[in-house]
């Protein structure tokens, strides 16, 4: 870091990685798209609903947004993470809009008035906001200007960390603001069943959280 840059104006990691990426190619690209896979499962996995699991699962649509940044990370213009992350998000849109025409005819136009990857990413910011204000009391780190990581980055990479039933009732009850009573009827569970899970998650997430924070 040049002496005359403040933390603050200093490149983050990921600014780091997204000029490798510019200058050395596909390794360094692959490297920098790892950091982002639970990331976008999550963003995937709140927009398959029944009728779309039955036909594509939230992995191989990340799959697919992966080889789409692959193939188009030339035309990327951004420098930041956040921008960065918009750019992925806008490919995961383009998949599944691509995998509903593949799969569906005329019920698509419908199917795609329900997409909006953008709302489902404001929440998953939002919800982020509110675990860390939530499980941790503390102000910033000394190294949280350094790190500059998107929080719905990090909540995600928590997330990947649990057992699913923990990680799907989180998402359902936390990301999408399902009520017991929904949750219980996509998961088969009675709605009292379903609480103690969510509860139990919870413990179980915050445990994590505090682990790696």
């Amino acid at each position: 870091m040049n002496s005359a840059e403040t933390p603050d104006e200093a490149e983050s990691p990921v600014q780091v990685l997204l000029e490798k990426a510019r200058d050395e190619g596909a390794e360094s690209l692959g490297e920098l798209l790892q950091l982002y896979r639970n990331y976008l499962t999550v963003l995937a996995t709140t927009q398959l609903d029944g009728r779309l699991r039955r036909r594509m699962n939230p992995s191989d649509l990340v799959q697919e947004t992966m080889l789409g940044a692959h193939r188009d990370f030339e035309a990327f213009r951004g420098g930041t993470e956040q921008e960065f992350l918009a750019w992925l998000r806008q490919i995961l849109v383009n998949c599944l809009r691509t995998a509903i025409d593949v799969h569906f005819n005329a019920q698509k136009r419908d199917m795609r008035r329900e997409i909006s990857i953008e709302h489902v990413s404001q929440t998953l910011d939002n919800s982020a906001a509110n675990f860390a204000n939530m499980l941790a009391d503390r102000g910033p780190s000394p190294s949280e200007p350094m790190r500059r990581r998107e929080r719905a980055v990090e909540l995600a990479d928590q997330l990947a960390k649990l057992r699913p039933q923990y990680r799907d009732v989180i998402v359902l009850r936390n990301l999408q603001g399902l009520s017991f009573d929904e949750i219980a009827d996509r998961l088969d569970r009675k709605p009292g069943s379903v609480r103690m899970l969510w509860l139990r998650a919870m413990d179980k997430f915050k445990a994590s959280f505090e682990a790696n924070t």
